[in-house]
């Protein structure tokens, strides 16, 4: 079995950040959405991927290489436009040969991995699996409704009226035979080929589509607060790892499950876990508390942060309480007084903001 990682996207929902970088590289817990996936895919005991890049073609292949560092051998496949998944799929037909695979939306966060997917497709090969999860509101979603046995009856793409509130997520394993369905397709209204089509063009061919439901956190990072939401999972989960835990030099105090990169600084300041402090990161006369992940060369002086991200180089001087809060590379906030309220901002790459309160 193969991967097939999508990794191509435009990421409209979670634009400014998608002007200037590829959304499979938004960083949870300091650490890109992307390589989370290819983690799981090795986990799986699939070797080969091949990723699906687009407009940010050269930012993924310097992220991720050649894949050793990861387990896998991987192959990079161009598409000229996101024309939809079963695009993807169509892009990727010649990589992909005569072999059963795994496709997997390289935006999406698994909790706990993807190998009770892979390990049923292998024992039973039915002619399509599913990964689905609950949802509170389908209709942005693929929604899948089951027959009494459990297998999928029938697909539809972000429908008006769900009939269920089963979402398909970003995880799907095939057999060859989807090709022929994919070769079929038309675009749809939205003007893409769409991966429930094929496989609903399985099902009414007679071919069995199975269906595994998530047990674990799944995040579709695909905006802000999906982003957030990964974030504060994987710190919930956070355990010291010798490979990264450092102690943080200077003064200060720190309680809970903190993991600190080589040469972060903490000075007057007081940290409470789960929170993620990037290389070189500078925290000086500030209060962080859980649920905040601060990227490499950030520098924060006299703020009060929570439940936040911060991508590498950012600065925040004065200000707080920030909450919920996602500010992208280098961007810079600063405050003229303290705050009587908390501050929620989403701050693209570069952004420069002054709180006047």
């Amino acid at each position: 079995m193969k991967a097939l990682v999508l990794a191509g996207g435009a990421g409209t929902r979670l634009r400014p950040f998608t002007h200037t970088s590829a959304k499979q590289l938004m960083p949870i817990a300091n650490r890109p959405v992307l390589f989370y996936g290819l983690d799981a895919i090795r986990a799986a005991g699939i070797t080969e991927a091949g990723i699906v890049v687009g407009d940010t073609a050269a930012e993924i292949r310097a992220a991720v290489g050649d894949g050793s560092r990861f387990g896998l051998a991987v192959t990079y496949l161009p598409q000229e436009a996101p024309l939809g998944l079963a695009h993807a799929v169509r892009v990727a037909r010649d990589y992909l040969g005569g072999d059963d695979f795994l496709m997997y939306l390289g935006d999406n966060f698994f909790g706990d991995g993807i190998g009770a997917v892979a390990d049923r497709f292998r024992r039973e090969r039915p002619g399509a699996e599913l990964l689905l999860a609950k949802v509170p509101d389908p209709r942005a979603y693929g929604v899948a409704e089951l027959d009494p046995d459990g297998a999928v009856r029938r697909l539809a793409e972000k429908p008006r009226r769900p009939r269920s509130d089963l979402a398909v997520t970003g995880v799907y394993a095939f057999t060859p035979d989807v090709h022929e369905q994919v070769d079929r397709l038309r675009p749809s209204r939205r003007g893409e080929l769409e991966i429930t089509d094929a496989i609903q063009g399985l099902i009414d061919s007679g071919r069995r589509v199975t269906a595994t439901r998530t047990g674990g956190d799944w995040k579709d990072i695909g905006s802000a607060a999906g982003l957030l939401e990964a974030n504060r999972a994987v710190l919930d989960r956070l355990a010291a790892d010798p490979a990264r835990d450092h102690r943080i030099d200077g003064a200060g105090g720190v309680s809970g499950p903190v993991v600190a990169e080589p040469g972060a600084w903490l000075e007057g300041s007081r940290v409470t876990g789960p929170a993620v402090i990037g290389a070189g990161a500078r925290i000086i006369g500030s209060v962080i508390g859980p649920h905040t992940s601060i990227g490499a060369g950030c520098r924060v002086e006299h703020s009060e942060i929570e439940d936040s991200v911060l991508l590498p180089g950012a600065t925040v001087r004065g200000a707080g309480p920030v909450r919920g809060s996602l500010l992208g590379h280098a961007s810079e906030v600063a405050a003229t007084a303290p705050a009587r309220r908390c501050q929620r901002l989403v701050l693209g790459d570069h952004s420069k903001v002054l709180i006047d309160p």
